[in-house]
């Protein structure tokens, strides 16, 4: 007989409200490598309305309203929200002063605010404070619906996020054993993209979907973000677009058995957001960055959840995809097709942080050209993800390439669902004008994974001389 969690309510109640209850945050370092997976959708900016008029709360077929904030009032709602007040670099290398001040979160016109204020000090310098609320041990739920319409901010250093963390920390332990739902994080210098991830382990494992829009931006208008939390997957949405799906994570403590699956996300969450100020990921601001502007607006937050879910539940067995009939691992490595460069089918060209260029596939080959080169290595990158790598198996990339001119470039093997280490480590390497075939091999020494990613890294090496890449391989030597 099926399992079966009912749940006629399960907001979570407890003693200590309106007090500031720290939460678990303790947010990955991203920095050494690209923010993204395989998971990306592109779509033109569609128009979203406000809803502030409680009667136009929707309904959505097979669930039940739990609990909504239509910030119709004039002040935060205290018996739904807390502030969580932190010192600057309480976590992630980030500047800002987190406080209750009602200059840093308030409510206007139907939307909660949270602003990000720079003022000089005595010293001289610049001191930076913001918000961050939380639902914590006010509306602490276990699976459901969680949708929230949000207008970001833009700037350089500025860092929206809407995410959930577990009520109880300890149950499975610190970050990220307690596991951590990020439903929507934008990178206030690169509007065009959001981000949803889920952070689980240890050792520490992720996975993460993102949306570019090909017009607009995030900052430009009100957009909804939402996860579909159940007790054996997650699905996030944009505006109704799912970018991402996920059902299979783990967590342990080192040196012990993994805890039953679906851990840890069987437990209750609480939903937070909060406006960083710099930090390892977004980069600190500079004069560019507008704080009159600074401002992250939610219109809504509304939870649903349905009648009852199945926890009967099993963590899916792992699929590796099969090598070609020659052996290599790498789909479409002769570039004999012209494939689409930005879908999630074999090869896909990214950008970030400054970078710009272009990828084309011609006569077997793929011709990168950068017009920038971005503030990191990742900037301008080429990637093919789900690889398999066993562990115990010895691994061989091949390839050919060249420059226009003498360029470094840095290629690698990565893990972008654990952790992002290395498979085959950061490899510097100097590519010459006439055409020339590396050769690497390595030894897979970490647990099975289905998604290992090949990466070509061309950003921030001094130069922008176009590349040719042909001819390549990854395979298993016996």
């Amino acid at each position: 007989m099926k399992k079966r969690l009912k749940l006629i309510a399960t907001i979570c109640v407890f003693a200590v409200a309106g007090s500031a209850i720290a939460g678990c945050e303790s947010k990955p370092d991203v920095s050494a490598t690209a923010p993204t997976t395989q998971l990306t959708t592109t779509t033109a900016e569609p128009e979203l309305k406000n809803q502030t008029d409680p009667d136009q709360v929707r309904e959505i077929p097979g669930y039940t309203l739990l609990w909504n904030d239509e910030f119709n009032g004039t002040a935060m709602d205290m018996t739904t929200w807390n502030y969580e007040p932190h010192e600057p670099g309480w976590t992630n290398n980030e500047l800002q002063e987190y406080t209750e001040s009602e200059e840093n979160v308030f409510v206007r016109d139907g939307a909660l605010v949270i602003k990000a204020i720079a003022d000089k000090g005595d010293d001289g310098k610049v001191h930076y404070t913001s918000g961050k609320v939380t639902t914590q041990r006010k509306k602490d739920f276990m699976y459901g619906k969680v949708v929230v319409s949000a207008k970001v901010p833009e700037g350089q250093g500025l860092w929206p996020a809407i995410w959930m963390m577990p009520t109880d920390e300890s149950f499975y332990g610190q970050w990220p054993k307690c596991g951590e739902i990020d439903i929507m994080e934008v990178l206030g210098n690169q509007t065009n993209i959001a981000y949803s991830t889920i952070h689980y382990g240890e050792p520490h494992g992720q996975q993460q979907g993102m949306l570019t829009l090909d017009n607009g931006s995030f900052a430009s208008g009100f957009h909804e973000y939402s996860v579909e939390w159940e007790p054996g997957e997650m699905r996030f949405y944009i505006d109704g677009t799912k970018i991402l799906t996920v059902n299979d994570w783990f967590t342990a403590v080192a040196g012990e058995e993994e805890k039953p699956y679906p851990a840890p996300f069987n437990q209750t969450f609480f939903v937070q957001m909060n406006l960083a100020v710099g930090g390892d990921w977004p980069g600190n601001p500079d004069e560019t960055t507008d704080f009159s502007k600074a401002e992250f607006e939610i219109n809504y937050v509304r939870v649903y959840q349905k009648p009852e879910y199945d926890t009967n539940v099993r963590k899916p067995e792992m699929n590796f995809r099969d090598p070609l009939e020659d052996g290599n691992l790498i789909y479409n490595g002769d570039f004999a097709e012209a494939e689409d460069l930005a879908d999630d089918i074999n090869w896909k060209f990214l950008l970030f942080h400054g970078g710009e260029g272009s990828a084309e596939i011609k006569d077997g080959t793929i011709i990168i050209t950068s017009q920038k080169e971005g503030t990191e290595e990742y900037s301008v990158q080429l990637v093919q993800p789900e690889l398999p790598m066993i562990k115990g198996k010895k691994y061989k990339i091949t390839f050919d390439a060249y420059a226009a001119e003498e360029r470094d470039i840095v290629v690698c093997v990565s893990a972008p669902t654990n952790g992002w280490i290395r498979y085959f480590p950061d490899t510097l390497m100097t590519l010459s004008t006439d055409w020339e075939t590396y050769t690497f091999e390595f030894d897979m020494t970490e647990k099975n994974d289905n998604n290992g990613r090949l990466e070509f890294n061309m950003g921030k090496r001094g130069s922008i001389a176009q590349i040719f890449i042909r001819n390549v391989r990854v395979e298993v030597i016996e």
